[in-house]
């Protein structure tokens, strides 16, 4: 497994506990915490997938009160690196 960022591409929020499930609904994960992301405007949730589903871009669904959510895995960290690293 690998964990992975999700960006959530509907408003509702996914939270820890929700799976994660592929195309043919087979669960391939599990969303470890979940909330607003300010600088994504959005959603956002971090999860464990199986290793095929981590590649970026990769749309999966998460199961919220029994509905799919739609979930693409993004990258991270969510929050744009503004600072300098010196020598």
């Amino acid at each position: 497994r690998k964990r992975v960022g999700l960006v959530v591409k509907d408003r509702m929020p996914v939270r820890e506990g929700a799976e994660l499930v592929d195309a043919a609904g087979r669960v391939i994960g599990k969303v470890t915490s979940g909330g607003f992301g300010p600088t994504v405007g959005g959603p956002v949730a971090m999860g464990y997938v199986e290793t095929a589903f981590a590649k970026l871009g990769t749309s999966l669904h998460a199961i919220v009160r029994g509905k799919p959510v739609p979930v693409e895995v993004a990258k991270t960290p969510f929050t744009p690196q503004r600072y300098y690293r010196g020598s």
